[in-house]
């Protein structure tokens, strides 16, 4: 069957990620599978329930992603095109040659550009900040994750070319359209409450403990959370999200030609910067237009049981999200539980994303001359 997962590797994935839950550091979490366009599987473990709704953090890049590739399948943008052609705004400081490639596969040169709370939820006052933004390096020199400011860029970029703000946009012409009702961009602080999972620290020892104020741990304020940071506050659930990456491929509503312009290779290295922000790590990573793709090297938590096509995004600190075009396999696992440091580089911590990560892509036994060549050196 097209649409089906070994039934077996499927009960030891549910098996991994529910010990972390019940024996583990983990005080919830959502797990879905998703192949042939419909929903294999479900599950909610802990103190949540199948309707809550998680802080996607990096695994809601592939949906900013998709946003992107929706509007250059339409016509309304080109990757050469030069940011500041679009946003005059920016362009002070030596920023008139980035490209919006550039800002796409985070060669721009601004990764920590600043563009914080309460100046976010107004729109004069970020254009201004992208005018007082200046370069690190130039632009196109070097690998690093921008963490914020390519997806501040990004969202103004989609309201001058389709004149909705980002979170309508995402709405109406992506959520709505596909039926995915529980992702949502700036979710007042009133409906925060029992339908978006807290976040909660797994690792505390003393009741003084604070977490660090910075990264993940930034969006904990329920305002922050509100105001709609583009690339980190999104959110969903686990179903909604393996949902999304099937629509990218069956729902029609993106053209196959841009999905595949959006996927390709554009650069393929190990990122510059601090372990904490991205950086580094042993294997290289490969980027297409604002998602992660496996490569060659399955870099940024990716699995390296699916195929070099694989792409999609590792958010802080044990979640993922994933789409394998040749497999068909889409597949969402999201937590609420966070080390007070935000990232959780510990062995088991690293172990738990890998096999989580390993054991899902590998749901669907693999098919073309790798496999064979396994078969062939078993049998002879």
């Amino acid at each position: 069957m097209p649409d089906s997962v070994d039934p077996l590797r499927l009960d030891a994935l549910l098996t991994r990620i529910r010990r972390e839950v019940e024996h583990g550091p983990l005080p919830s979490a959502q797990v879905a599978v998703a192949r042939g366009g419909r929903l294999v599987a479900f599950e909610t473990y802990g103190d949540a329930h199948p309707g809550t709704r998680y802080v996607l953090q990096s695994v809601g890049r592939s949906i900013v992603a998709g946003v992107v590739w929706k509007l250059i399948g339409e016509g309304l943008l080109e990757v050469g095109e030069r940011i500041a052609a679009i946003i005059p705004e920016f362009a002070p400081n030596g920023k008139e040659a980035v490209t919006v490639e550039q800002v796409l596969t985070h060669t721009a040169g601004f990764p920590f550009a600043p563009l914080g709370h309460p100046k976010m939820l107004d729109r004069e006052q970020r254009l201004a900040a992208f005018g007082r933004w200046r370069l690190d390096y130039p632009p196109g020199s070097r690998f690093q994750f921008h963490l914020t400011s390519a997806a501040w860029l990004i969202a103004e970029i989609v309201e001058r070319r389709t004149g909705l703000a980002f979170a309508d946009y995402l709405r109406e012409r992506i959520a709505r359209p596909l039926g995915l009702s529980s992702l949502e961009l700036g979710v007042p602080v009133d409906q925060q409450p029992g339908t978006v999972a807290p976040m909660l620290p797994t690792d505390r020892t003393d009741d003084d403990q604070e977490p660090d104020p910075w990264g993940p741990w930034y969006l904990s304020d329920p305002k922050v959370l509100a105001a709609g940071e583009p690339s980190h506050a999104l959110v969903a659930t686990a179903a909604d999200v393996a949902r999304y990456f099937q629509a990218l491929v069956h729902s029609g509503l993106w053209k196959p030609e841009a999905v595949a312009e959006g996927t390709r290779i554009r650069l393929t290295g190990h990122p510059y910067g601090e372990q904490i922000y991205g950086g580094g790590g042993s294997r290289r990573t490969s980027m297409g237009l604002f998602v992660t793709v496996a490569g060659p090297d399955a870099g940024s938590s990716l699995p390296s049981t699916g195929s070099p096509a694989l792409f999609g995004s590792a958010g802080a600190a044990y979640q993922l999200g994933f789409m394998d075009p040749e497999s068909g396999l889409s597949f969402a696992c999201l937590s609420n539980g966070y080390p007070l440091a935000g990232y959780d580089r510990t062995p088991h911590g690293t172990a738990l994303l890998t096999d989580i990560a390993n054991l899902a892509a590998g749901l669907v036994g693999r098919t073309g001359p790798a496999a064979r060549r396994d078969r062939t050196t078993l049998s002879g």
